[in-house]
This record gives C-alpha cells, structure tokens and sequence, in this order.
C-alpha cells in the first residue's frame, strides 16, 4: 500500500513538474506578446480549485494526466474580424514561437537541472567511458557463438564508431533480436563480426552476452559479517580472488559458490594495494560475506562552467538517442516493447525518489528532454504539429482552411489515443507473470 501511494506521489510531482514548465512556456511567451490568455490549467477536466487574476483563470483540474493554455481566439480560424490581443490575430512568427516555447522549456529544464547534478556531484561507473575491450564472455551467450574472445575491442557497430563502452552499450541495446555487424580489433588484427543480439529484461532490450573489465566496489559492509572480520572496507575495489581477475558480474557468483572455503582477495585502497583473507559464511547453501556492491565508481564534480557545458554534452547525446530510437522504431530495427508510458514513468519515478535527490533531478532532466523532443516532432494535436502547418503555410502564403486544420488535429488525437493504449499495454505486460506476456501480440 505504501509503495502504491509512494507511485503515485513521485508521478504527480514529476509529471506536474514538467507540465507546469512546459504549458508556462506558452504562456509566458503569449504574455510578451500580449495575447490575451483566458485558461491557464494544470489537468485537464473539471475545475477543483483556482483563481482569477488578470483576465487569465488559473486552476488545477481533476485528470493530472497533461495540463493546458488557452489563448483568446486560438481556435477560431474563419473568423473575420479579431482583437489584437487574440492569438489568431498575431503573425505567423510569433505564433511560432508561442508554440515553440512549450517544448522549449522542457529542453531548457534538462540543461538546468543535469547542470545542477553535475555541481553537487555524480556518481558514474568507471568503465561506461573507457575503451570497450571485452573481459567477460557468458556461456552460450551471442558473443561466444559469433566467437568474439576477451580482448577484442569494439571498434564499430553497423558501420558506426564506438569509442566507449556507453557507445557499445547503446547500439546493442537498442536493437534486439538483430543481426549487427562488430568491426573488431583483435591483436593487430581487423576482423568483422557477425552477431544475433537477443532481447533480455521485461524492456526487452538487445544483449550479446559480453561485458568490459569491470571491477566491483564496496558500498557497505555488514557489522560482525566475514568481510568486516577480514578488514573489507566501503570504497574497495576488489581485482582479483586467489590471483585471478574478478570482475563485478562474477563476484557473487564466486562467492556464492566457494561456503566456508578462505578466500585470498586483492583490493585497492585509495592508492594502496591490499591482501585480506575472507571466509565465506554459508547460508542456505550458499557463501555470503555481508557487503552491498555496485561497479567500480567515480564522482563527478564540476564547476559552475564546467557543469554547464558537461550538461549540454549530456543532453546533446540523450537527444540523439532519442531521435535515433525513434529512427529505429520506424525503420523496424527497434522494438516497440521498449517504450514505456505511465506506469512505468510512474514505477520510475518512485524507484528514483526513494534514491534521493540527485536521482530524481536526473530522473526529471531524462523525462523532460524527451517530453520537449517529441512535442516538437510533426505530430497533429502536439505543438510540432501545428508548427509544421504554420510552417508549410509560411511557405505557401495561405493559410489552410478550418475544415484541413480539423481534420489533421481529428487524425492526430486518433494516434496519440492509439499511442497511448500501446504503452499502457506495454507497461501491463512487463509486469505480468512470466510467459504472460506473450499474449501482448507484439
């Protein structure tokens, strides 16, 4: 019950948050350009409480699923003669960028708030930009049967350069169950690689079967546990176990597999380098030394400059991934089983909330980054809709009549319904029991 209500309340905020900062845009651009703007509404439905100030009826309304501006005359396209102060009334430009504002300020919010995380600090894993060389192969995994080997480095994917794990990370994510092709350096060799990706996880996302060096870190360690006997310390990095690497998808595995057998680890402290010797305890069979790990990890912290060009950065390469998803999701090469809607915004939400927050802030940048993209993609209803049509009648020199105007917002609301329907399913399917969710026909 808890976590049902503690859903619900990070979606209000995150969603009423980036609605707010979107339907403002509008209006405070409307407000320059003094049109009269008679509805300001977060929600959409009937009106639970408000005010009224200014000519402008400000209220929150009963469904929080989206929220509103309306402008004096907006939807009046056949009418003769208008008030300066209504929007039909203003010129071609400055309804753009009235329209434009919208999704503007949701872009501008991402800028602002990565900015802000990357002044207090964060947290990355080490490898996501190192060079991607394979160190970890699964059994039976795409990767060994294209017969890639530990050491190889990507060099590119489908014929585009990956220089970071992060690269490697995102092209293979985002195309399951595909055949790519891996360029790969092996010894001074350059070879092409043929591989099947698979889709794994309720997101159903591409996975070959390799990972990168990647050593484990200590978050915590339990009082009175066999790590805390043998001296492991939050912020180790533990690199080998009887004198072999261990990297970090293999270390509870080892552990969980070697009850009550003394364990020789090398760990690295800060500068230093230490052996400690660790007795797995067993624990329903299975070997547990009490510490919470996470990959290898670094804080990042920047100055004020810094930060901003860092968010920037940052964004710019979330955005293109974005439009390059979408690319994807039309050319076939991406799965529709990857987007997510409501509730999973809403799961999200909550998971990024309980981890604090600089999580939610981030949470919040990601969400509002591709809300401000996508509204300003030509979709009919969406506000790239109607900016492609005043585009397209700057063109021209004509306005289009009401009758073509209606009916392309009629087809538009008719996808994004459709739209919508699809990702709620997609969000009920991953959390159906599992082999369920093959009843969802895509």
């Amino acid at each position: 019950m808890i976590s049902i209500i503690g859903t619900i309340i990070a979606f209000l905020i995150v969603f009423g948050i980036l609605v707010f900062v979107h339907e403002f845009g509008h209006f405070f651009m409307g407000k320059l350009l003094k049109v009269r703007v008679e509805v300001f509404s977060w929600g959409y439905g009937k009106k639970l409480i408000g005010f009224k100030k200014g000519g402008t009826d400000y209220r929150i309304s009963a469904l929080p699923l989206g929220g509103y501006v309306r402008f004096a005359g907006e939807e009046d396209y056949d009418k003769k003669e208008r008030s300066p102060d209504e929007f039909m009334a203003k010129k071609r430009w400055e309804r753009f960028l009235i329209l434009v504002m919208g999704g503007l300020m949701n872009i501008l919010l991402a800028i602002f708030l990565i900015t802000i995380v990357n002044l207090s600090g964060v947290s990355v894993p080490k490898y996501i930009n190192e060079p991607p060389v394979i160190g970890w192969i699964e059994e039976g995994s795409p990767a060994q049967k294209a017969n890639l080997k530990i050491g190889d480095e990507i060099l590119e994917i489908n014929g585009k350069r990956t220089t970071t794990w992060r690269d490697v990370e995102i092209s293979i994510g985002t195309r399951p169950g595909k055949i790519i092709t891996l360029r790969v350096k092996r010894d001074n060799r350059i070879i092409n690689v043929k591989l099947k990706t698979e889709a794994k996880t309720k997101y159903k996302m591409g996975y070959a079967g390799f990972l990168g060096r990647i050593y484990t870190e200590v978050l915590m360690v339990s009082s009175g546990s066999p790590a805390d006997k043998g001296g492991l310390k939050p912020g180790d990095v533990i690199l080998k176990i009887n004198g072999k690497p261990v990297y970090f998808y293999q270390f509870h595995t080892l552990i969980q597999n070697n009850p009550e057998k003394e364990l020789e680890f090398l760990i690295k402290r800060g500068a230093e380098f230490k052996v400690l010797k660790i007795t797995p305890k067993r624990e329903g069979g299975k070997g547990k030394i009490g510490v919470l790990t996470r990959p290898e990890s670094e804080i990042k912290k920047y100055g004020l400059f810094k930060a901003f060009s860092q968010s920037l950065k940052e964004n710019y390469r979330m955005a293109s991934l974005v439009l390059d998803f979408i690319k994807k999701l039309v050319s076939g090469e991406a799965s529709p089983r990857q987007l997510g809607g409501p509730i999973e915004i809403a799961a999200i939400s909550y998971s990024a909330m309980k981890a604090g927050i600089l999580s939610l802030l981030m949470w919040i940048a990601i969400i509002s980054l591709q809300l401000g993209i996508i509204n300003l993609l030509p979709i009919p209803v969406l506000d790239g809709g109607h900016i492609f049509v005043l585009i397209i009648e700057g063109i021209v020199r004509k306005d289009f009549s009401p009758k073509i105007k209606e009916r392309l917002m009629q087809i538009g609301f008719a996808f994004l319904i459709l739209l919508m329907i699809f990702a709620i399913l997609n969000d009920i399917a991953r959390r159906l029991p599992q082999g369920w969710e093959s009843l969802i026909p895509w």
